[in-house]
C-alpha cells in the first residue's frame, strides 16, 4: 500500500533530490509538542483494547467522515452523552468501518491509516468489506502483546517527547504516575485553559470556582483569579510543560487598564455578560496569557477561528469534539494588535499562530511572523495537516517568514497510531518542496538538507523549549 516514492515529485530528476534528503531525516526522532493523547495510555500501559478501540471510535477524522455520509455515530461505538445504548462488538463497528473505508479516498486519514495497517502489522490489500475479518483479526492478536503496549509503541515510533493538553483543573495524576514509574518516555502536559477564560464553555462559572478551590486563591476577584492562573501554571511547569494552548473562537486581543479589566471580570462572573463582554475577555485573557508566558517562560499556542460544535444535534446528543467544529475566516493583523504593541517585540517571549483560514498564510500571518520578534508559525493542522495543506502552507508562507520563523510540523492528534505516519508525511512534502528549490536553483542541495532537518526535528524543539 505504501510506495516508496509517495508524495514526492513526479519529475524524475526533482524525485531523486527529494529521496536524497528524505534520507537524511526519515529516522529522525519524532517531536510531537501539540497533542491530544491520553496520559493515561502511558501511566498504566495496559494493552489498547480492540482494533475499532485503537482507530475508529475515538477518532473524530475517522468517524466525521462516515457520519457525513449517514453513518450513525451509535453504530459506530461513539458514547452518548446521556448514556444512551450505542453499539458494543468492536468487530461490528470495524466491519461498518471497513465497509465505507472507500470514503477516505484522497484523503490525510487514508495515507495514517494505510501507514499504521502496513508499518505497524504488516497489512496488505486495501482494507474493505472482503478482507475487513481478516484485518480485525491480525490486529487483534497482536494488540495484547508486550511490544504493542503503549510505551513499547511510543519507543518503536522513535518519539523523543510527546505534548498532552489538559485543563487547568486536572490534577496531572497520569503524569505524575508516569513520572514516578521510571519509564523513560518523556511525555508532558500542557496548558490549555479555555474551560477557565471563556464564559461561553459549560460550566464556566463553576470552573472558575474550581480553579480557586484548587489554587488556594479567591477566584472570584480579578487578583485571586489571575493569581490561581500562576499558580496552576507553575504546578503544570513542574509535570514538564513547556507551553499552554488557547483554541478561542477568534484572534481577538485587548490590553484593557485594570481597573477595566475588573469590571468585565465582575460582569462575566456574575452571569451578565454579553456576547461582546465574552468576546473581549477571551481577549483581554490572551494578553494576560502573554503577560504571564513572559514571566513564566512557557511558550504561547494560539490557534482560533473554529466554530466549534457547529451541528447542534450532536453536540446535544454526543458532547464537544465529535468532528463539527468548522473553520471560520479569521483576521490576525488587527485582533493581534493590542498584545503585540505589548509583548510583540519581546524577544524572550514565543507565541505561536496557528490558523485554519489558509487565505491568511500570505497575507497576514507570515507578514506579522516574518516581522514580530515574538512570533512564530505554526503549520497546518487539525482538517489541514494534509498533503495538499501542507504545500500550501510552504508556497504562501515561505517566501515571507522564511523557514526560521516556523516551528516545524505539528501533528495535533488523538490517535496514537497516527503520529509516525503523520510525521512522515510531513517529512515526505518538505523534502518535496526543498526539492523543487534545489531544482529551480534556489537552493544548494547542502542548504536543503540543513533545513530538511530543522523542519523535521530543530525547529520544533526549539521553538517548544523541549
Amino acid at each position: 500500500m505504501l510506495h516508496d516514492d509517495r508524495l514526492f515529485p513526479a519529475n524524475t530528476a526533482t524525485r531523486v533530490i527529494a529521496r536524497r534528503l528524505y534520507d537524511e531525516v526519515r529516522h529522525l526522532p519524532i517531536i510531537s509538542p501539540h497533542g491530544h493523547t491520553d496520559p493515561r495510555w502511558f501511566a498504566e500501559n495496559q494493552p489498547f483494547a480492540d482494533p475499532a478501540q485503537l482507530f475508529v471510535t475515538p477518532d473524530h477524522y475517522v468517524f466525521r467522515m462516515l457520519y457525513s455520509q449517514g453513518v450513525a455515530l451509535e453504530d459506530l461505538g461513539v458514547p452518548r452523552a446521556d448514556g444512551a445504548p450505542v453499539e458494543t462488538d468492536p468487530r461490528k463497528v470495524w466491519r461498518l468501518f471497513a465497509q465505507h473505508y472507500h470514503l477516505f479516498a484522497g484523503t490525510p486519514t487514508r495515507l495514517w491509516l494505510d501507514h499504521a495497517f502496513e508499518t505497524l502489522f504488516g497489512l496488505e490489500g486495501r482494507l474493505g468489506a472482503e478482507n475487513a475479518d481478516r484485518y480485525y483479526q491480525v490486529i487483534a492478536d497482536a494488540l495484547p502483546r508486550p511490544e504493542f503496549r503503549p510505551r513499547a509503541l511510543f519507543e518503536r515510533f522513535n518519539i523523543e517527547v510527546l505534548a498532552t493538553t489538559e485543563s487547568p483543573l486536572d490534577d496531572l495524576r497520569w503524569h505524575r504516575m508516569i513520572r514516578d514509574s521510571g519509564w523513560g518516555g518523556r511525555v508532558v502536559t500542557t496548558y490549555r485553559p479555555d474551560s477557565v477564560v471563556d464564559p461561553h464553555f459549560p460550566g464556566f462559572r463553576d470552573n472558575v470556582a474550581r480553579l480557586g478551590a484548587i489554587a488556594n486563591e479567591d477566584a472570584t476577584t480579578w487578583a485571586g483569579y489571575l493569581a490561581a492562573h500562576r499558580k496552576r501554571r507553575a504546578f503544570f511547569k513542574e509535570h514538564g510543560a513547556t507551553a499552554t494552548d488557547h483554541g478561542h473562537p477568534s484572534a481577538a486581543t485587548a490590553d484593557l487598564t485594570p481597573a477595566a479589566a475588573e469590571a468585565l471580570f465582575a460582569r462575566v462572573l456574575a452571569g451578565d455578560a454579553s456576547d461582546a463582554d465574552a468576546e473581549l475577555f477571551r481577549a483581554q485573557m490572551l494578553t494576560e496569557m502573554a503577560a504571564m508566558s513572559f514571566d513564566d517562560g512557557l511558550v504561547m499556542q494560539i490557534h482560533p477561528g473554529s466554530f466549534r460544535n457547529h451541528n447542534p444535534l450532536v453536540h446535544r446528543q454526543f458532547g464537544r469534539d465529535k468532528g463539527a467544529d468548522i473553520p471560520t475566516s479569521t483576521d490576525y493583523v488587527h485582533a493581534l494588535k493590542p498584545l503585540l504593541d505589548r509583548f510583540g517585540n519581546e524577544r524572550a517571549l514565543t507565541i505561536i499562530l496557528f490558523t485554519l483560514d489558509e487565505t491568511a498564510y500570505s497575507r497576514e500571518l507570515a507578514p506579522l511572523a516574518g516581522h514580530y520578534p515574538a512570533l512564530r508559525l505554526g503549520p497546518p493542522w487539525w482538517f489541514f495537516d494534509s498533503v495538499a495543506g501542507m504545500r500550501r502552507f510552504r508556497d504562501l508562507a515561505t517566501e515571507t517568514a522564511g523557514f526560521a520563523n516556523t516551528v516545524g510540523f505539528n501533528d495535533d492528534t488523538r490517535a496514537f497510531p497516527s503520529i509516525p505516519a503523520r510525521h512522515d508525511v510531513a517529512r515526505r512534502v518538505d523534502c518535496a518542496a526543498l526539492a523543487e528549490l534545489v531544482a529551480t536553483h534556489q537552493l544548494d542541495e547542502d542548504e536543503a538538507q540543513e533545513l530538511a532537518h530543522d523542519l523535521a526535528y530543530r525547529l520544533a524543539k526549539s521553538a517548544y523549549r523541549l
